[in-house]
């Protein structure tokens, strides 16, 4: 069937079969569109990128639509990177659009380190022409350049459809794209971010080290807080509600959070709930990811939950 079609082409003289020739085609089999591993990982992307880009009121829904044009990914080069490109904001034709694109991917390839093109999965034609395969490509591999600690579901791999064009016609071949890394189920059995997370670590030591850690942060924090007539003897339960968290966060990174937005004196799950939730976000829009922390698990006063987050804040600011 292949090879007909690839003759009929060539009675009609309407493609230029030498411009295709050697070029390779990867498609994603329908049966892997509909894997659940795969809607995971799109889910965790495009939460990921709705998290960095909050403070910039970037909502991404689809990862396949709302990437072509370069908008998102100037947003997470500069917001990531700390790069800045000349490029206009908002590119309106394909024209515009693969310029734009041709400028950030130039640059985001220098920072992942990928000059050598043999390397790379991705390219403007592709992004550009909303291939998923790509655009998963390149953002598990920003992932896992600017922020490392974050958990992207693992052993995702699709079934993907080889198309190359030659000279005898039109060849396929069906392949298994790796899209994040196996993990070795029998001396891998924690996530990356549990080995590295430094309070993972801390609480599985003896009860007196995990104290000393304990005491330097909340010295650390009544350092602050002493200014505001506050002091903190519980470090699980009176972070729970939220409220010394948040005036913390104000005194540390030098901004006042009006009392409007939060609740002051809160009784409820929900108001203690909103205060951390906004806390975390304050957290988040200033640059400081804590991986793995839920603001029920710091409002239920889960020990390491709060004690991230403190370690976050301590190891940012400690000698300011």
């Amino acid at each position: 069937m292949e090879a007909a079609i690839f003759e009929y082409h060539k009675e009609e003289d309407t493609v230029d079969i030498e411009a295709f020739q050697g070029e390779k085609q990867k498609v994603i089999q329908p049966t892997s569109l509909k894997d659940p591993k795969l809607e995971k990982l799109k889910e965790a992307l495009v939460y990921w990128i709705n998290s960095t880009l909050k403070s910039e009121h970037i909502v991404v829904q689809s990862l396949e639509e709302d990437l072509y044009d370069g908008l998102v990914l100037h947003h997470l080069l500069s917001r990531l990177a700390g790069v800045h490109v000349s490029v206009e904001e908002m590119a309106l034709t394909s024209l515009a659009q693969t310029r734009k694109l041709g400028m950030i991917l130039e640059e985001l390839d220098k920072r992942l380190g990928l000059q050598d093109s043999s390397r790379i999965k991705w390219n403007v034609k592709l992004i550009h022409n909303k291939d998923l395969l790509a655009t998963i490509h390149l953002l598990v591999a920003m992932v896992r350049a600017f922020q490392p600690e974050l958990d992207l579901p693992p052993n995702v791999s699709v079934e993907v459809v080889v198309v190359e064009v030659s000279r005898t016609g039109i060849k396929s071949d069906v392949q298994t794209e790796v899209l994040t890394e196996e993990r070795d189920a029998s001396s891998d059995s924690q996530s990356k971010t549990e080995r590295d997370d430094p309070i993972e670590q801390l609480l599985k030591l003896d009860a007196h080290k995990v104290n000393t850690v304990k005491q330097a942060i909340l010295h650390f924090v009544n350092q602050h807080m002493s200014s505001m007539g506050l002091q903190v003897a519980d470090m699980d339960k009176q972070f729970a509600d939220g409220v010394i968290l948040l005036l913390l966060i104000g005194q540390l990174e030098g901004f006042f959070v009006p009392l409007y937005h939060f609740n002051l004196t809160p009784v409820s799950h929900s108001e203690m709930l909103h205060n951390v939730t906004l806390a975390l976000d304050l957290l988040n829009d200033t640059g400081l990811q804590v991986s793995s922390v839920d603001p029920e698990d710091i409002v239920s006063q889960d020990d390491t939950a709060t004690l991230k987050v403190l370690y976050a804040l301590f190891k940012k600011h400690k000698g300011k």
